[in-house]
């Protein structure tokens, strides 16, 4: 009765854990073993015969007939006497099977032994929860609100997995409630003691990807290939394509009719701008359409030190600059080259850099942060669109335009 007492939930395991009977069977003969040594020193000499369907377990103990007094090893001998009270016909050298009842190895054995059990269980589930999971990395994975934090959200998927979203994972304008289902990326998962450590991404340039391959047919098909993908989450996007099939425009396939097939993939991160390009492996040709929806004049390369000189016409800087710096830092991150913006035919102009006996290194870094490193850059600028897209006060700007002025006319 004790051995049914002990192992009656050995099926609910296997149900509600999803074990298969193999190894099912390898973790109670495991956790059975560990309680044969504690109480016998050795488990050597014993068999474990397991039915978990049914709750059967039997466990044999084997030992050799020594003579009356000679026994030196009680686990692994036992005398002519006691050996013939299992039996009356045993002789000294043969073997004896007795079997030994759970009851035998004590109260505190048994339940430690359940203890065991259980948390072997436990430590299986969650090495099967760290491989599946290990395998998504990368993928897009769907799960609900369960519990809001300040600095991250818990999710729970259908089978009661923890996934956690944190706060400089998500685009800056998410916003969810409990109950919510969200999408973002599986990307990273790590063992932290025996539980598994899942961590979703919707900022990453990953999601994008793997969007892509959800809502665009080709891309799922293979028949267009995303090259790479950068973005500033929530803000812009870029994304290069290419086809080895001539017959397709791969930006129009992404892009659709108006933008019926982005749009779901727009939408999905908060209205990010996503600009898709043609990818090419021509350097310079890559640079000019990175930096779209500006229409660049020339490009001067330099691949030792992966820099690009772009010669622009005055009224296309801004778009090759893009709102807050965001299309050149995308374009420069697309290519790979470090992206410096010139005015064509402007003949007369002076890097910020030569003015920092007048105009602090800090307030100079600023501007650089917006793509404005040149004095002509800055005085073609509005005053009031200057305080608005850099951290500056407007009479700190109204100093600096006074100074670049004074630099030009001389």
């Amino acid at each position: 009765m004790e051995n049914i007492a002990l192992i009656e939930s050995f099926s609910e395991f296997k149900d509600d854990k999803f074990i298969d009977r193999v190894t099912l069977m390898a973790i109670l003969e495991d956790v059975f073993r560990s309680a044969l040594k504690k109480k016998f020193g050795s488990d050597d000499n014993f068999d474990i015969i397991i039915n978990p369907d049914k709750g059967d377990l039997e466990i044999w103990r084997n030992r050799i007939v020594v003579e009356d007094g000679e026994v030196e090893e009680p686990n692994e001998e036992i005398s002519l006497a006691e050996a013939r009270k299992i039996e009356p016909d045993f002789e000294v050298g043969e073997d004896v099977s007795e079997e030994v009842k759970l009851i035998d190895l004590g109260r505190r054995a048994i339940l430690a032994l359940r203890q065991n059990l259980i948390s072997k269980i436990h430590e299986h589930d969650n090495t099967t929860i760290y491989k599946h999971f290990k395998d998504l990395e990368g993928e897009i994975y769907t799960a609900e609100v369960h519990h809001i934090r300040h600095k991250a959200i818990i999710l729970l998927d259908d089978e009661g997995n923890e996934i956690i979203l944190p706060k400089d994972r998500q685009i800056p304008s998410d916003f969810f409630r409990k109950g919510d289902n969200v999408r973002g990326v599986i990307e990273s998962v790590e063992l932290k003691g025996s539980k598994p450590t899942i961590i979703m991404s919707r900022s990453s340039p990953k999601f994008l990807e793997q969007l892509f391959f959800q809502e665009i047919p080709e891309v799922y098909d293979g028949l267009i290939t995303i090259k790479k993908a950068v973005r500033i989450p929530g803000e812009k996007a870029k994304v290069a394509v290419d086809s080895y099939d001539d017959r397709i425009d791969p930006v129009g396939a992404c892009v659709g009719m108006k933008g019926s097939r982005i749009h779901g993939i727009v939408r999905e991160l908060g209205n990010e701008n996503i600009d898709v390009i043609n990818w090419t492996a021509n350097p310079q040709l890559m640079v000019t359409r990175a930096l779209s929806p500006a229409r660049v004049s020339s490009v001067k390369l330099n691949d030792e030190k992966m820099t690009a000189q772009v010669y622009l016409r005055p009224e296309e800087v801004s778009k090759a600059i893009g709102r807050g710096g965001h299309n050149i830092r995308l374009a420069g991150q697309l290519t790979g080259y470090e992206i410096d913006v010139f005015r064509e035919g402007v003949e007369e102009d002076v890097e910020l850099t030569e003015f920092t006996d007048e105009i602090d290194a800090w307030i100079i870094e600023e501007f650089k942060k917006i793509g404005l490193d040149t004095a002509r850059s800055i005085l073609e600028q509005d005053v009031a669109d200057l305080v608005k897209r850099t951290d500056l006060e407007e009479e700190t700007i109204s100093e600096v335009v006074r100074i670049l002025k004074e630099e030009l006319e001389d």
